[in-house]
């Protein structure tokens, strides 16, 4: 019933869920725990979060450092583009992102593993954004990248984005190591 589209970078993966369509609408399942298991993704999730933003909105780079948070996530509304950037200093594609547009047409989700930073930027008007995390928030614990860091050259798909003035002034990728 699910397909992994592909898989960018070890352990991100990007998940077509099987939709039923007729002329009444659609179904389909965003999380069922012993499909998405053998997929490879064995997060016990602990809370689901949901933003709406407005079009050119850029959210992120995030991530947490003592509890890292695996993050299934999806667009409910709109269309954002997704980024993941794999911040695991022992991994082989450190400092490597991967951006996937994720939408209400496609339908696409993607598993982004703790040890990814984890940010979005809506391309629609407005954008509904659910995630599944597999650790609580914790304030104390958060920390980022900045979204133009020149290192990863990010292509974001807008010109200029809106970006709180927390996410302005976070480090650099190398500032973090």
């Amino acid at each position: 019933m699910l397909e992994v589209v592909k898989e960018p970078l070890p352990g991100l993966l990007v998940i077509k869920p099987r939709v039923f369509k007729d002329e009444r609408g659609f179904f389909l399942e965003t999380w069922q725990k012993e499909r998405y298991k053998e997929i490879g993704i064995k997060e016990d999730f602990v809370q689901d979060n949901w933003s709406r933003s407005t079009k050119g909105v850029l959210r992120g780079l995030h991530f947490q450092k003592e509890h890292p948070q695996g993050k299934l996530v999806s667009v409910r509304t709109g269309k954002v583009f997704d980024v993941a950037v794999d911040i695991r200093k022992d991994s082989r594609t450190f400092g490597q992102w991967y951006g996937q547009e994720l939408s209400d047409e496609n339908n696409l989700q993607m598993y982004v593993p703790p040890g990814f930073a984890h940010g979005f930027c809506v391309l629609s008007d407005i954008a509904d954004f659910v995630y599944k995390c597999s650790d609580y928030y914790y304030p104390k614990d958060e920390d980022g990248i900045r979204f133009d860091d020149p290192s990863l050259n990010i292509n974001w798909l807008i010109e200029r984005p809106i970006v709180s003035k927390k996410d302005k002034t976070l480090p650099y990728l190398n500032d973090n190591r």
